[in-house]
């Protein structure tokens, strides 16, 4: 089985070639495992669909799959430019997190994607409780108190304003969050600081995959959330210790995501890993 790794702001993806066909959650766990398989944050499966659109599967390091990842959206998109499926011209790719309209720019160094509307809605996130948009709310972690914003770009977030802002905070709390009753999908974690109204600095705590350098649909809910505060404008530049994305945030709460992808290498995975797979799940 051929894949193709690349990297998308230090958050890095397997393009694997099934013919479409899913991996197992075991399969998926091994070939991302940095010390017995390949090593990578997910594993990207794309098939290329009638109507001239491309369907995209997005599973995490722990086997789970996820509906939606502008990291990876940036990196699949990439990878259709190099095998020259896309041109210039924008093109939609389907995702389990809904649709997203997609170009290519300066010669596949710049990618834009349109990630769809924010939603703040605590049934469409989902987030537990009456139905209410969850915005500015309290929460407590281990004796420590929070205020959040959640939000849905296609997959669920949930955003804490602070100037507190590290790899440590969101080490110590992310895995508790992810994982909290309020959220029974569980949920993505960023923690951001507003610099000004243009800018935010993010740590990300990644719905199965942990700690994690960037991510796009994350930089599109810290910055969707930042504007619904009252915080930002709609043009937010988000820093993240891996780099910085372009987030364009519309009056209606459209996102347009704009960012790098690059090519790491090419490979085939042993029959040996595969075999060792044989039956498991």
């Amino acid at each position: 089985m051929r894949f193709h790794k690349y990297q998308a702001l230090g958050n890095d993806y397997l393009v694997m070639e099934t013919g479409g066909q899913a991996m197992s959650p075991a399969a998926v766990r091994k070939v991302c495992d940095r010390h017995f398989g390949v090593g990578s944050d997910g594993v990207l499966i794309g098939v290329a669909m009638p109507d001239k659109r491309f369907s995209l599967r997005i599973f995490n390091p722990d086997g789970s799959e996820a509906e939606k990842s502008g990291n990876g959206l940036r990196i699949y998109v990439r990878y259709l430019w190099d095998n020259r499926l896309v041109h210039d011209e924008p093109f939609e790719v389907v995702t389990k997190g809904g649709i997203v309209r997609c170009l290519v720019q300066d010669a596949g160094r710049t990618i834009t994607v349109d990630m769809g509307t924010a939603s703040f809605d605590s049934q469409k996130i989902p987030v537990n409780g009456p139905k209410r948009e969850v915005i500015d709310e309290r929460i407590e972690i281990d004796g420590q108190a929070f205020k959040f914003t959640a939000v849905t770009v296609g997959n669920p977030h949930c955003v804490i304003h602070t100037d507190d802002v590290s790899a440590a905070i969101v080490k110590r709390f992310g895995p508790v969050l992810e994982t909290h009753a309020l959220f029974p999908n569980r949920t993505n974690v960023q923690f951001v600081k507003v610099i000004d109204r243009g800018r935010i600095q993010v740590e990300i705590w990644e719905r199965g995959a942990g700690y994690t350098l960037a991510s796009g649909s994350s930089s599109c809910a810290a910055a969707a959330a930042s504007v619904r505060r009252g915080f930002c404008d709609g043009e937010v530049q988000v820093t993240m210790p891996g780099g910085e994305l372009k987030i364009e945030v519309s009056p209606s709460f459209a996102v347009r995501m704009t960012g790098p992808a690059s090519k790491v290498a090419d490979g085939v995975v042993a029959p040996e890993l595969l075999s060792e797979l044989a039956g498991k799940t």
